[in-house]
């Protein structure tokens, strides 16, 4: 695939492109309509590419906890044993909770923890049909009022009897920056692992007090932008850090609904290496 398509896909997916234009400029590069529409469902996610992760031996639910304006709705699974285990957040792209990221929770469930994935869209009462819509109704959320949605699942978690109180975070792209943000913003938090996401300013980073891990795909030069004044301020600080870059690999590397993006060797070895890390710094 030409890397001018999947950078063009990036640009629609992360910057107020309209689809009349993604579509116009995918023609421009493409040659002729019938070329853009050949290579379109290559390059857009789609949930039937996703390997499902059963959830035969896990306990899963759906619910609600308090959130800014409105409640805010979360994805819950964990091994199906009656007991108390470590949490791990799982933060979505920038289209909400969908079927990936919940099978996303259900691999870090299937690894002993208690995954909760909540859809920062909810709180805004957003009921979507497709990706264009939710994009859309991303630009209505307030930050402030975000980030504080997900500081609410400690509270929630902490009314829980199968949580034991030791908590970490994930997130992908969108959500990749908010596991970067709850990291400066929350002590509790004992690890966060940031997928291809915004750093923070370089001035937040003497407030974090988790162990962070970090993953970007070579080829991502819109995120990989900020990756050294982050790492010199994780240095500078003292932060435990771990910072892997996955080379010859795109943004969105972990997806398996973006054909195009998606490579099965480093989203593996990525996931593999966030998991251990969890083991070691989530109890």
């Amino acid at each position: 695939m030409d890397q001018k398509i999947i950078n063009l896909y990036d640009d629609y997916t992360h910057t107020p492109l309209t689809r009349s234009e993604f579509l116009r400029r995918l023609v421009l590069i493409t040659g002729s309509v019938t070329a853009a529409m050949t290579v379109l469902p290559l390059i857009e996610v789609n949930a039937a590419n996703m390997k499902i992760t059963s959830d035969d031996d896990l306990f899963t639910e759906n619910i609600n906890y308090p959130g800014v304006p409105g409640n805010m709705a979360a994805y819950i699974a964990r091994p199906k044993a009656d007991k108390k285990y470590p949490a791990i957040i799982i933060i979505h792209e920038n289209r909400g909770l969908n079927a990936h990221i919940e099978d996303v929770a259900r691999r870090a469930a299937k690894e002993g923890f208690l995954a909760i994935a909540p859809n920062a869209l909810s709180a805004i009462g957003a009921v979507t049909v497709n990706e264009d819509e939710a994009r859309q109704k991303f630009q209505e959320l307030k930050a402030e009022n975000n980030l504080q949605n997900f500081i609410n699942v400690f509270d929630y978690l902490g009314t829980r009897k199968d949580f034991n109180g030791n908590i970490g975070c994930v997130g992908f792209c969108w959500g990749g920056a908010m596991a970067n943000s709850l990291a400066v913003k929350v002590p509790a938090l004992k690890a966060a692992v940031a997928f291809y996401g915004r750093q923070p300013a370089a001035e937040e980073v003497s407030n974090i007090k988790a162990a962070i891990q970090l993953h970007y795909g070579g080829l991502d030069e819109r995120v990989n932008a900020g990756i050294p004044a982050y790492e010199e301020a994780l240095k500078k600080n003292n932060v435990k850090y771990e910072l892997y870059m996955y080379e010859g690999v795109n943004h969105a590397f972990h997806n398996d609904t973006a054909p195009t993006r998606y490579n099965e060797a480093a989203a593996k070895l990525a996931w593999q290496r966030t998991i251990t890390f969890f083991k070691a710094h989530v109890k």
